[in-house]
């Protein structure tokens, strides 16, 4: 018994706890206007519309693979959303403001987690800093994604995300299907970094139905949580460790092996897709709108920043370059989407006649 008791005493002398706002106390911080809150139930209707087919764009989700810099990432928002005009007619923008960094041993978590990138895990100035910045993101009119990483995060953000993805680590993961299936916007599932489709499938049927699970109320409080089923869930083909899953004749053999029609389908142009070469990412977009007609893709997804590449977070960064995955830059980025959409129009054309 006494060396229970040392045990528990070491235990409580080692660990550190860090109390932080409670969700509803940083929404009435940083509330949402209910302006925006329209804006942000009309952009969430449009993706469902689009990925039921009921609206013909292509919805493309684009931005940094990671938020680190604030200032850098409404730069970006800036020239998305002008370039938003230009292509209205064919593609539905939604820019990717992913605060969350899953890792498959250690590293930076992402922006949320230490916003300062110093390892002083900050995560009190993670949670306002990020909320601020959605919102000025949300205020230019652009709706934004997320990958649903942290089941405690979700409730500080449920407002303000347009779409959200579920990553090939985390789409097995009970908890992540049940969250999903609370959510109130589309949610789309990563097949698994080994290229299992089953995987995402059966997250999609699991989310689609409606559950009761243990979660945190918006005062902080551990609840059972009755969900209604996110009925716009669907499937994202990010290729796999043994190579790409984009191409129309890869769609096919994934039709003939599954027992019922496939969800919407959403093509992650990065990760296994594009064998980890951000560059491969424009190649990979071109062949997917080419052979759209035959596939029914409704969406895309792109890692794209202000500039190519990738750097390690130090003392001397380049300003608008990615900290995880490498991205394309924004040169890249804004002719393939006005490409892209060329593209679409003669696609329309050719169909109309």
């Amino acid at each position: 018994m006494n060396a229970l008791n040392t045990a528990l005493q070491q235990t409580q002398t080692t660990t550190k706890e860090t109390i932080l706002s409670l969700p509803h106390q940083l929404k009435a911080q940083l509330p949402l206007s209910t302006k925006l809150a329209q804006q942000i139930a009309d952009q969430r209707q449009t993706i469902q519309n689009i990925l039921e087919g009921k609206d013909h764009r292509l919805m493309i989700v684009t931005g940094p693979c990671s938020i680190h810099d604030p200032i850098s990432a409404l730069e970006y928002a800036q020239k998305l959303q002008q370039l938003q005009s230009q292509v209205s007619d064919q593609i539905f923008l939604v820019m990717r403001a992913y605060i969350e960094k899953p890792r498959t041993t250690i590293g930076w978590k992402g922006f949320l987690y230490d916003p300062n990138l110093d390892n002083s895990s900050n995560m009190q100035l993670g949670l306002e800093k990020s909320r601020e910045l959605y919102l000025q993101i949300i205020d230019m009119g652009l709706p934004i994604a997320a990958e649903i990483l942290s089941p405690m995060a979700t409730a500080y953000f449920d407002d303000l995300l347009a779409w959200g993805a579920i990553g090939a680590r985390t789409s097995e993961s009970q908890i992540h299907r049940e969250i999903s299936s609370h959510m109130p916007y589309s949610i789309g599932f990563k097949n698994g970094t080994d290229g299992s489709i089953q995987i995402a499938l059966d997250a999609i049927q699991s989310a689609s139905h409606s559950h009761q699970f243990m979660g945190m109320s918006q005062s902080g409080l551990p609840c059972i949580v009755q969900s209604q089923g996110n009925r716009a869930a669907h499937l994202i083909l990010r290729g796999a460790n043994s190579g790409p899953n984009y191409q129309l004749a890869e769609i096919e053999k994934i039709k003939a092996k599954s027992k019922a029609e496939l969800p919407a389908l959403v093509i992650d142009c990065s990760h296994g897709n594009s064998h980890k070469n951000p560059l491969v990412q424009t190649e990979v977009l071109r062949t997917i709108v080419a052979e759209r007609v035959h596939t029914n893709v409704r969406g895309v997804m792109l890692e794209s920043h202000l500039v190519d590449g990738q750097q390690k977070i130090s003392c001397d960064m380049t300003y608008g370059q990615s900290v995880t995955d490498g991205c394309l830059g924004w040169d890249k980025t804004h002719q393939l989407l006005l490409d892209v959409a060329d593209s679409l129009r003669l696609s329309q054309l050719k169909r109309s006649a």
